[in-house]
């Protein structure tokens, strides 16, 4: 849990804004965090565009050294930083620990594919040659979530650096901490001011987005802040790369396993409390299996234990769509009630009687709630899967191959998986479709967002 207060120096001379951090879990205060001020953004942005030249003639392959011996340094540190997790989110240790790691990988990724990131040739006439030559960008804003703060900004952070960037990084207020170390422990591998941490909350955030002498703003949030993200770069020409949310559907097909069904659904919806980005928020099950399916769905949010979300004000937020469906008519077959005592704890929720028109099925509820509607075909599930206005990803558990093509076909979103929830191969791209944002989000593609070509027309002068 976050939340800002002002303090005053000793001799009354200036006010501070602090971001005060709240274990999620006791309700206790783990610590403060200065809010950087227009001032030192500007020192910050300042410095990385004066170094960001000397970083680009750097050769690639250095830099992606500097990137492996930071990925040895977060496997070094793992544990401290999924503490610091843990007691900025609530996020249980061994999952934070999991992130780091998966961090320190995405790393080596790019300290692999950047020295090797492509560029092409045309040959014109005999004697004359056009290169597409591949360029940084120059100073990347990247903002980034709390729900898994190091896998995600080293994503962002990795591309960026490996191909000459310069990076300004304001991690997520929830997650200040856990934000500082990573940037600490990333610059010692880089040249001074190649890698910024600045702390605040989406006011800064916001400043950062709006410069005019930022090249690309990189953005892993909410749909709101991406849109006005985007509004922001319109006006400065940045380019806007933008992770927002997303409403993730899960279709269950007639003829899978109930039972295997229902674990899957758990998993999506109920990993990390449900606040990962590609969590499952709605569930569409084919009748001839329903009843089967949701029993063994009950009987897993039963088995799960009580896990704090990231504050109470995130909680309130969860609840509120599980409240406005119970009242429109949606059913509690597990969970669906705040606990008593401190901390922000919700528990595994699943709601049956669901319909389209509710909120917790439009909207991202980013909790531990798995909301079920039962339809009569698979084609009814996959058309309401479809109508959503987000676009980020979807999963289909089916035996039909010929429904798993019809789904990845005409599901409007940028990652279908099929018969499985989470997955897929290292290196693998994202690139969200409607209101769930724009551009590649990992993968080999992201370096090609992180950079822009210059066409180059050579031939010999006469003689």
């Amino acid at each position: 849990m976050s939340r800002s207060r002002a303090v005053t120096t000793a001799e009354g001379h200036s006010t501070t804004e602090l971001i005060e951090i709240i274990d999620p879990g006791t309700g206790v205060t783990v610590g403060t965090v200065p809010m950087a001020d227009p001032a030192e953004l500007d020192r910050q942005v300042r410095r990385a565009a004066h170094v960001q030249p000397e970083w680009a003639r750097t050769p690639p392959a250095e830099r992606a050294a500097a990137l492996r011996a930071a990925a040895a340094l977060l496997r070094e540190h793992a544990q401290e930083l999924a503490q610091c997790n843990h007691a900025e989110t609530g996020r249980p240790p061994a999952e934070a620990e999991e992130g780091v790691l998966a961090g320190a990988s995405t790393l080596e990724q790019y300290a692999e594919l950047g020295p090797v990131h492509r560029g092409r040739s045309l040959q014109g006439e005999f004697d004359a040659i056009d290169l597409m030559v591949w360029e940084p960008r120059g100073v990347v804003v990247a903002l980034t979530p709390w729900n898994d703060p190091v896998a995600v900004s080293c994503g962002l952070l990795g591309a960026a650096l490996v191909t000459g960037n310069t990076v300004v990084h304001k991690p997520s207020e929830r997650a200040p901490h856990t934000g500082a170390l990573l940037g600490e422990l990333l610059a010692r591998t880089l040249p001074e001011a190649v890698l910024q941490t600045v702390q605040g909350d989406g006011t800064v955030g916001a400043l950062l987005a709006a410069r005019a002498d930022v090249d690309v703003v990189a953005h892993v949030g909410s749909t709101a802040t991406g849109r006005s993200i985007a509004r922001s770069v319109a006006a400065t020409g940045a380019k806007a790369l933008l992770e927002n949310g997303g409403n993730d559907a899960l279709l269950v097909d007639a003829g899978v396993d109930p039972v295997w069904a229902a674990g899957q659904a758990a998993l999506g919806a109920f990993a990390n409390s449900g606040q990962i980005c590609v969590s499952v928020e709605r569930i569409f099950v084919h009748r001839q299996i329903a009843e089967a399916f949701i029993a063994a769905l009950a009987a897993e949010a039963e088995s799960r234990s009580l896990a704090p979300l990231v504050d109470r004000r995130h909680r309130d937020h969860v609840h509120s769509h599980v409240r406005d469906a119970l009242e429109r008519g949606a059913e509690a077959v597990v969970g669906g009630a705040i606990p008593e005592g401190n901390g922000a704890h919700y528990p595994a929720t699943v709601l049956t009687h669901c319909d389209p028109s509710m909120p917790i099925m439009r909207e991202e509820t980013f909790g531990p709630v798995a909301p079920v509607r039962v339809v009569d075909s698979f084609e009814q599930g996959l058309a309401e899967a479809a109508a959503d206005e987000y676009g980020l990803a979807a999963t289909v558990l089916t035996p039909s191959m010929a429904n798993a093509q019809q789904a990845w076909r005409e599901l409007p979103v940028g990652t279908v998986k099929i018969n499985a929830v989470f997955g897929g191969a290292p290196g693998g791209a994202a690139h969200p479709h409607g209101a769930s944002g724009s551009g590649y989000g990992y993968g080999p593609e992201l370096l090609d967002e992180m950079t822009q070509t210059k066409a180059v027309h050579m031939r010999p002068a006469p003689h």
